[in-house]
């Protein structure tokens, strides 16, 4: 390429090259030249029509540049780029958001997440730094949501931010919150148990169901306990009829659990409607199931069930409640058979127990009153006390 020829201004260091404007038109564009720490910095101070420049603004540009009153175009660059990688480097809440999801998206919970933070956690926090986050800002959003949300969902709004964070913090992308988020207060403590007569009732809409499987997953909940997930996880080389266990594979807590093939169980499945597919309860081509919700309110609806009620969880529930109330399995029995992997999520249970538990001691105090008695015949004399006058 042809070196284009430089034309000398009447100020020194100042010359310009011809151009052409962007409407066609023949165009000046002036350079400076000057030495800056005993190196020769040429470049470009503007175009005569597009920047309106001048041989004196040119001129002008190049003293202060001398001085050091203006950057070299070389040093803004360096600086406009050193900013821009700081910017690369802050981490706000939409940033983390972002790694976040790149590790989530396989998660069976990524859609509700991401939906949560899209719709509550963005609008308040998502151009937020950590450190720009202060307590007042985070409660006038939980009493807000308050307002127009129950505790539960204005929890797991909270509960996503504090992940988040914490990811951040894990990851060495932001420091940690100078505080702690507070929770609202929520009771999870609800008897969503089928009544006697809601199971009698249940039992008949089964029975008179045409579903090939929606009958069946319902029964299996009822009989273990089983979550909706491992249900529809299951396959036929996870249940052992002669041993009589179930293998639950990979259930929510995340790790192969094992539990009994109980009497009732086994009947289900032994009767149960067994396809080519390696799956108990297969979905479309024989396929893991992912759904069952349509044919499962069918049954719901037939059975006259409240509205609210979620069948399978319901049916886990009842479980449950059942289980305690015989008086047979304490609750450490029963988080091995729900495979709860916390005690506390078992607490909603515990007056169940309670009731056992008194029961069981009205019965240990009548034995010992009975053993206070006095016995027929008894020739001693001796004085014994009786419970009941003492009372």
């Amino acid at each position: 390429m042809a070196t284009k020829k430089r034309f000398k201004t009447k100020y020194a260091g100042v010359f310009y090259l011809d151009g052409t404007s962007a409407q066609g038109k023949p165009e000046k564009i002036y350079y400076i030249r000057y030495r800056k720490d005993g190196k020769m910095v040429e470049e470009k101070a503007g175009r005569q029509y597009q920047d309106d420049m001048t041989p004196a603004r040119a001129a002008g540009i190049r003293a202060q540049r001398i001085d050091g009153e203006q950057q070299t175009n070389q040093e803004r660059r360096k600086a406009e780029q050193a900013e821009k990688e700081a910017l690369n480097n802050i981490f706000t809440i939409d940033r983390l958001w972002e790694e976040y999801s790149k590790q989530r998206t396989h998660n069976a919970n990524y859609q509700k997440d991401k939906n949560r933070y899209e719709k509550y956690v963005k609008p308040p926090f998502g151009k937020k730094e950590v450190q720009d986050i202060y307590p007042l800002d985070v409660d006038r959003v939980r009493l807000s949501y308050l307002k127009t949300h129950s505790p539960q969902t204005t929890k797991h709004i909270l509960a996503l931010l504090k992940r988040l964070i914490n990811f951040g913090v894990k990851k060495a992308l932001c420091p940690p919150l100078s505080f702690i988020i507070e929770m609202p207060t929520v009771d999870n403590i609800k008897d969503d148990a089928l009544s006697e007569d809601q199971l009698k009732a249940l039992f008949n809409a089964i029975e008179e169901d045409d579903h090939p499987h929606a009958g069946n997953i319902m029964l299996l909940a009822l009989f273990t306990g089983m979550r909706r997930g491992s249900l529809f996880n299951l396959k036929w080389d996870d249940i052992d009829f002669e041993r009589g266990f179930i293998t639950l594979r990979d259930p929510k807590p995340g790790k192969d659990d094992i539990i009994p093939l109980n009497d009732q169980t086994r009947s289900v499945l032994e009767d149960h409607i067994k396809t080519d597919s390696e799956y108990v309860f297969p979905g479309r081509d024989g396929n893991k199931r992912t759904n069952a919700q349509k044919s499962i309110n069918k049954i719901k609806e037939a059975a006259g069930l409240p509205k609210e009620t979620r069948p399978l969880h319901s049916l886990r529930h009842t479980f449950a409640s059942l289980a305690v109330s015989s008086g047979e399995i304490d609750l450490y029995t029963l988080q091995r058979l729900t495979t709860h992997k916390t005690f506390a999520m078992l607490q909603r249970y515990a007056h169940l127990a309670d009731k056992r538990v008194k029961q069981g001691g009205n019965a240990a105090g009548d034995a010992i009153e009975k053993a206070l008695k006095p016995k027929e015949g008894n020739e001693s004399g001796q004085k014994v006390v009786n419970i009941q006058e003492n009372r």
